[in-house]
């Protein structure tokens, strides 16, 4: 990490917190592999404090079993960048999917525990959690749940759902997609930039960059396709301290690229794992027809695992703007 400014405390302990809301072994609806993801903090950091210099990160792979993937070395899993890698470079490490796998977050969440850090000292919060698993869709959204069922859904009953049926995809040897929403508070207004590198172009780039994602939206999203500006334009009052807010938050907390002072609210639609082992009909690198049973150890649903990754790339893009905003004016 570059850009991080001097003397912000910070240790291995409170970025281990994040870390282990990401690793692997979790629970029964997520990967069994046992990785600890234990972080050591190399450089830009001494007694406790960040110098401004780069912060330097490592976080050692310790339960890798290469030869679950020696059946797939020439053979292409099918919704897998397998192909892909293959056209781009030519030749790819088969063992795990190299940096298509979700191995590679690791150090976007060590990154994002910083960033939130400095997001605290302004009043700023993130809160992640998954909004819809399969046909299953959180209707109530209290942040105390989030973290006391393993689904990570705010809707303690919902969770019962989604659990069970993402327990019933594995067994079956399938995976299933979902959705994952980021709501950040305590934001100022004026955030972002009105033209390139606008607030909701970063977060669509920071979490479109993620592995797996097939869809973005912030605020009411895709559904104003189907509205009138009458009904989609959030109407503004001053609030009894004076302060200019929104009755409604459909825009998501930004407007022109810019934020509001409202909620931000930022959706990613998740795809189904492509690691599965129910047997699928793809070919090797000649074209010749295979079939194949991916071996290994992977996730029914990404979802779960991804909320401490969404949140990182979201408190990433923010404190970009952040540090950025405070040269914005004399």
């Amino acid at each position: 990490m570059d850009g991080c400014p001097s003397g912000l405390e910070i240790s291995e302990q409170k970025i281990q917190l994040e870390l282990d809301r990401r690793r692997p072994g979790q629970s029964k609806i997520t990967t069994q592999r046992k990785e600890s993801d234990k972080v050591r903090i190399l450089s830009g950091v001494f007694e406790g404090k960040t110098l401004g210099t780069p912060i330097s990160l490592i976080v050692d792979n310790v339960d890798a079993i290469s030869k679950s993937y020696e059946d797939i070395k020439d053979t292409y899993r099918p919704g897998h960048a397998d192909f892909t890698y293959d056209a781009k470079y030519g030749r790819r490490d088969h063992r795990g999917g190299g940096r298509s796998s979700n191995r590679e977050t690791v150090g976007r969440v060590a990154a994002g525990a910083i960033a939130k850090k400095i997001l605290s000292l302004e009043g700023i919060a993130t809160h992640g959690f998954v909004r819809q698993v399969g046909d299953i869709v959180a209707e109530n959204v209290d942040f105390q749940e989030i973290e006391n069922n393993i689904v990570r859904c705010p809707d303690k009953e919902k969770a019962a759902q989604m659990i069970e049926l993402i327990d019933k995809v594995r067994k079956e040897g399938d995976s299933i997609g979902g959705t994952v929403e980021v709501v950040s508070t305590g934001l100022p207004a004026g955030l972002g930039n009105p033209v390139f590198n606008k607030m909701d172009a970063d977060l669509a780039g920071a979490l479109m960059s993620l592995g797996g994602i097939r869809g973005f939206e912030v605020g009411l999203g895709f559904k104003v396709s189907g509205m009138k500006g009458s009904e989609s334009n959030d109407l503004m009052y001053k609030d009894a301290n004076g302060n200019l807010r929104f009755k409604t938050n459909n825009a998501g907390g930004l407007l022109g690229g810019i934020t509001n002072g409202e909620d931000l609210v930022v959706r990613i639609a998740i795809k189904p794992t492509s690691s599965i082992s129910k047997t699928q009909h793809t070919v090797d690198k000649s074209g010749n027809p295979k079939e194949l049973r991916v071996k290994g150890r992977h996730d029914p649903c990404l979802c779960p695992r991804a909320v401490p990754i969404a949140e990182a790339m979201v408190n990433l893009v923010l404190v970009d703007h952040l540090l950025q905003s405070k040269l914005a004016r004399i």
